[in-house]
């Protein structure tokens, strides 16, 4: 498998590397899951967690994530940042990895802030969290690992994905690791919340909510991002929003028996999705949580190496001893 230096988005993931992560986020889920939870995988590494637009699972997951393998982690927010006394943000990148870290998780409103600031930062690697509505890898992944647990693989699945697809990054990095893993996506939006030319992905495009839904395996909901709508004019209401694109408990079961619900958060009850379908035994959204601190342990995990550059050393220093030990013998 090619070494992972940086993740920036599932586009320059290829198959053997999303399944790696994938699995090693399984293997994770039983450190969460213990008493104690931690493990020495990262110890003496340092993570910095630099977000620039608001988060709760996401910040909190790579926090947690750090930790449980044992690594120092420092989190600094955009209303903490020297960006608010004037700092560039190459400036900001510059001089956090001047202080040695191992690795810079970077939420930003632009797209390709990683990609940007990896020319600059030879020595610190960078994860993408989120740049704007470029691409959110970790979610996908996150996602992956939901449906890991439970069809097995995603291959051959069908998954329809509805809401603001125009603004979302998790709807594109999941339209790109659909066609590298063999999944189908279907998206459902008004016209409004969809970009341009969006069948170029290979996915299936509806319009009407109702149609999409028979022979769906999955129906991820979005909510729309309204601090991302450049107007107010995307949908007439959010009531007529929740009656044409919002996910009910018989929109449910019109999609059949076996499918299951999906959303990366936060939920807006009442408008994309109501509480019934929220809090039902489809729903899966607290597995997706759950499944977050996981793959970002191993996302964290991959870019470090973990122990393993310890492992050499201590080897390395084995054989020096070893040889000194020899030589003092032959000496003798």
């Amino acid at each position: 498998m090619r070494p992972l230096k940086h993740l920036f988005g599932i586009a320059d993931l290829d198959r053997e590397q999303i399944e790696y992560l994938v699995n090693l986020g399984d293997s994770f889920i039983e450190i969460n899951r213990r008493p104690l939870k931690k493990a020495p995988t990262l110890r003496g590494k340092t993570i910095i967690n630099l977000f620039f637009e608001n988060s709760t699972r996401t910040r909190t997951s790579f926090e947690l994530a750090g930790k449980r393998l044992s690594a120092d982690v420092i989190n600094i927010s955009a209303s903490t940042s020297a960006t608010k006394k004037g700092e560039t943000l190459l400036d900001t990148g510059q001089t956090l990895a001047a202080m040695q870290p191992h690795v810079l998780v970077i939420r930003h409103s632009l797209a390709g802030t990683c990609e940007f600031l990896a020319d600059y930062l030879p020595d610190t690697s960078l994860v993408n969290a989120g740049d704007g509505a470029h691409e959110h890898p970790t979610q996908v992944l996150t996602d992956l690992l939901t449906l890991k647990q439970h069809w097995g693989t995603p291959e051959g699945k069908v998954i329809t994905i509805v809401g603001d697809i125009a603004h979302s990054r998790v709807a594109r990095s999941h339209l790109l690791a659909a066609k590298i893993l063999g999944y189908k996506m279907r998206v459902v939006a008004p016209k409004t919340l969809l970009p341009a030319q969006i069948e170029r992905y290979g996915c299936e495009v509806y319009h009407n909510f109702d149609e999409a839904l028979p022979g769906s395996d999955a129906v991820y909901m979005l909510r729309v991002q309204t601090e991302r709508l450049t107007d107010n004019c995307a949908f007439p209401s959010i009531r007529e929003y929740h009656e044409t694109y919002g996910l009910n408990g018989k929109r449910l079961n019109a999609a059949g028996p076996d499918c299951i619900v999906m959303h990366p958060g936060p939920m807006n009850r009442g408008v994309e999705i109501s509480t019934d379908v929220a809090d039902s035994v489809k729903s899966h959204v607290l597995q997706q949580v759950e499944h977050g601190v996981a793959v970002r342990m191993a996302v964290l995990a991959a870019l470090c190496g973990g122990q393993t550059e310890e492992k050499k050393k201590a080897g390395s220093r084995k054989q020096l001893s070893d040889e000194a030990m020899q030589a003092q013998r032959t000496l003798l």
